[in-house]
């Protein structure tokens, strides 16, 4: 099954409301937000099959290089549903107070960690703001 597909099939699988905001966030991200770019699924089960996280989707490209020189290919920007919410992830934040910060203040009532941005509902935050932090964090792998 092809990703487009994967992802298509986790949106429908969900309960309402979480199904229809999540299908409505990744059809911005994926035309307005991030147009064009790599389309990645993760269903969160590891090589035995078992559930260690919660299915992701994933936006863009970027190679991580680890400390023994080794490099792989990964997502910049993760979505989520999970129990009590929405979770965007941004991959590769340095400066782990930034994004707080920046775009903490604006967001509305959403939780914004280091490299997360966590929020009930999308009634809950302003959704221009949530789209100029994950250009942000796009344009922060991509230079690299």
């Amino acid at each position: 099954m092809d990703t487009p597909h994967q992802i298509q099939t986790h949106l429908l699988s969900l309960s309402e409301p979480k199904s229809f905001e999540l299908q409505t966030l990744h059809h911005r991200i994926s035309t307005k937000v991030l147009p064009g770019c790599k389309l990645w699924f993760s269903d969160g089960k590891n090589d035995e099959n078992k559930v260690v996280t919660n299915p992701t989707i994933g936006y863009g490209s970027h190679f991580i290089k680890y400390a023994n020189g080794t490099t792989r290919e990964f997502f910049q920007i993760g979505m989520s549903g999970n129990t009590t919410g929405i979770s965007i992830s941004i991959i590769g934040i340095k400066d782990k107070t930034y994004l707080a910060q920046t775009f903490g203040k604006d967001l509305g009532k959403a939780s914004v960690t280091g490299y997360c941005i966590k929020f009930k509902t999308v009634k809950d935050i302003n959704v221009e703001v949530l789209e100029a932090a994950i250009r942000w964090g796009a344009a922060l792998t991509s230079e690299k």
